[in-house]
């Protein structure tokens, strides 16, 4: 553990318990103290073997991203057959170097990201989706969040899944955090539940706006001060402890905000939401999963302008956020994963768009992945009986990979089953 970690954990210790009165029961100080020092609360909130410096971060682009223009297989006439209009020239795609990548290119706006993949920071899974793919934006979503085709995307997320099995005791209230206005279905669980928030101005603890009873809880520990003879485990000990745990977790992450970033983000919606991901980072939150989702991807019609768009935006967005954590000496910690809830269809229609698909390729982003091109293109000849693309690697696959490799869990545990691991980590340093 570096000093300038430590010296960060112990100011932010200190400053949290300012705010906290001295006359608060012993159980309700070490509420506040286990909210506010993460490495002393990690030690009794997980299971032997899970590496909690470690952190994974999540860009679904929903919608239904493009694949066959994102990883664009310019070395397939098959491909400008079936997009007279859409396809990407073959003399502006970006071409990747070596024999992997043979015939296959990134989308043009994908620059950032190449220069990922030249570092060796980049990881590309071609083909990725599920048997009997649903093609509804919301059934699919649920699927690939509960890890669970066979369900219909019923149940519980299968991060949340993660939680329940790697979390012993009380968990830290921020150990999942999403970008946005609500939590997505695959962050739930039963044990553990997000945090979620757009605007980190609007993330904070007013008691007086809540329930009666934790309205009474806020005055009490926050004005007040409490004796010491509540009892630990009543409904009261329960409510202040939920109150003081609040406003501590509140005060955290609104604090973490202030905190100046390293590089100039884009404008965006996505540049912003990483932007603050990296500020929770720089801070010590004990975050192990932030979530973040990029919307805009259900291009129907007049594709090729509006996809090029979303191309530049997200790769901008992942580009800066990666040279931020570098910046900050945390890109050795952070994982990153996209996805989106299924591809296109080969074909475009009569609009100049493309209507939803199957499967498409996933990204995985750092330090720790194998680099390059895993698993064949799809092939653009033997579709399936919908004109669509026939997927080769389950989704759930990759999931296994880094839920067993990276976030040092069972993924048979959290998935219900083994499945095979996609060669997306170099061994030697995922342990």
């Amino acid at each position: 553990m570096n000093n300038a970690y430590t010296r960060r954990v112990f100011l932010q210790r200190s400053l949290a318990m300012v705010s906290a009165s001295s006359t608060l029961p012993l159980f309700l100080q070490r509420s506040a103290f286990a909210v506010d020092n993460p490495f002393e609360y990690r030690a009794t909130a997980s299971r032997a073997g899970v590496p909690e410096d470690r952190i994974l971060v999540v860009v679904q682009l929903a919608g239904g991203n493009d694949g066959l223009n994102t990883v664009i297989p310019f070395g397939d006439a098959e491909y400008y057959k079936a997009r007279p209009q859409i396809g990407v020239k073959k003399d502006q795609a970006l071409k990747f170097k070596g024999k992997a990548g043979d015939g296959l290119a990134l989308h043009p706006s994908l620059a950032p990201l190449m220069e990922l993949y030249d570092e060796g920071l980049l990881s590309i899974i071609q083909g990725v989706g599920y048997p009997n793919p649903n093609r509804s934006h919301f059934k699919s979503t649920d699927i690939w969040h509960t890890a669970s085709p066979e369900s219909g995307g019923q149940g519980n997320g299968w991060i949340g899944r993660y939680f329940d099995n790697t979390c012993d005791g009380e968990p830290e209230p921020n150990l999942c955090i999403s970008i946005g206005d609500k939590a997505p279905l695959a962050t739930y669980g039963e044990k553990v539940q997000p945090v979620a928030f757009e605007d980190a101005d609007l993330f904070r603890w007013v008691g007086d706006e809540l329930h009666p009873d934790l309205a009474q809880a806020y005055q009490t520990i926050n004005r007040a001060g409490v004796s010491g003879e509540v009892d630990e485990g009543s409904t009261a000990a329960f409510l202040m402890r939920t109150a003081l745990d609040a406003q501590v977790s509140s005060d955290k992450i609104r604090a973490a905000m202030e905190q100046p970033t390293s590089v100039n983000y884009p404008g965006t919606k996505l540049a912003s939401s990483l932007k603050m991901v990296a500020s929770m980072i720089k801070a010590g939150l004990g975050t192990r999963v932030y979530y973040t989702t990029m919307g805009g991807f259900d291009t129907h019609a007049g594709q090729a302008g509006r996809h090029d768009r979303l191309m530049r935006d997200f790769a901008q967005a992942v580009g800066r956020f990666y040279q931020d954590l570098k910046n900050q000496g945390n890109d050795k910690r952070v994982c990153i994963m996209t996805f989106s809830e299924f591809g296109r269809r080969v074909k475009q229609n009569a609009s100049a768009g493309t209507d939803h698909g199957t499967a498409a390729p996933m990204f995985v982003i750092g330090d720790m992945v194998k680099p390059g091109i895993h698993g064949a293109h799809p092939s653009l000849t033997k579709l399936d009986r919908n004109g669509d693309l026939v997927f080769h690697t389950d989704f759930r696959s990759v999931y296994a990979s880094i839920i067993d490799q990276w976030m040092g869990a069972s993924s048979k545990d959290v998935l219900g089953r083994k499945f095979e691991h996609v060669p997306i980590f170099e061994a030697k340093k995922v342990g």
